[in-house]
């Protein structure tokens, strides 16, 4: 007497195998995502240098807009002083040959005379070098540092998208930032990322991961 299902191990074996296959590839493409995400996350919150924020270059404008704004504060004094004697005016009302309202300063004469929008550091200086600067690696960090300026973080996130295809489950991925100046960022030396960029990820760490499953269910 033979049994229902007789015969049919191997196929439902071959079955076990392709789903174990299945979910193998969900992991390691949930655990790409999760790591792509966390890179991202700390490439984009990362400052990028802007000279025009510096605490040097803030108080030299402010001191110059200070200059600009006296003057035109002593032009308008004059036109008030000229208003009030009448004998700066002909019957008709008009002024006398001889007498002027000074003018204020124009908005070019503000940048031209009392550079408003000046620089007293920083001038050519382009900011990127920390952006990117984010390396990724497997089994042990990378440490090393890139003179390439990245303002964008084009190129380091490409670096870990492409790292992150080559990561397997049971692996350790790195993610690195070697620059000196990469932990006092972190934590708030700069009022670009004033929570800093690795804290902040952590705190999404759990949402990060969540999220990755569900893209990747089988």
């Amino acid at each position: 007497m033979s049994r229902a299902g007789g015969g049919r191990s191997g196929s439902f074996a071959l079955s076990l195998a392709q789903f174990a296959e299945q979910a193998n590839q969900a992991i390691n493409a949930s655990l790409r995502e999760i790591i792509i995400e966390v890179g991202n996350s700390v490439i984009r919150m990362s400052p990028v240098g802007n000279p025009e924020i510096w605490a040097a270059n803030v108080a030299h404008r402010e001191q110059n807009t200070r200059a600009a704004d006296d003057y035109d504060f002593k032009v308008a004094v004059r036109n008030t002083v000229i208003n009030l004697d009448d004998s700066n005016f002909t019957r008709s009302g008009k002024l006398r040959k001889g007498v002027k309202y000074a003018k204020p300063l124009t908005k070019a004469e503000r940048v031209q005379n009392f550079n408003v929008n000046g620089l007293v550091a920083g001038r050519g200086y382009v900011g990127g070098r920390f952006r990117g600067n984010w390396m990724f690696s497997i089994g042990s960090p990378d440490n090393t540092t890139a003179d390439d300026v990245d303002p964008s973080g084009r190129n380091a996130s490409a670096r870990i998208v492409n790292g992150a295809l080559e990561f397997k489950a049971g692996e350790t991925a790195y993610i690195t930032n070697s620059l000196p100046y990469a932990i006092p960022l972190e934590y708030g030396h700069s009022t670009q990322a004033p929570g800093g960029m690795v804290r902040i990820t952590v705190a999404r760490f759990q949402q990060i991961v969540l999220e990755a499953i569900r893209n990747n269910q089988l």
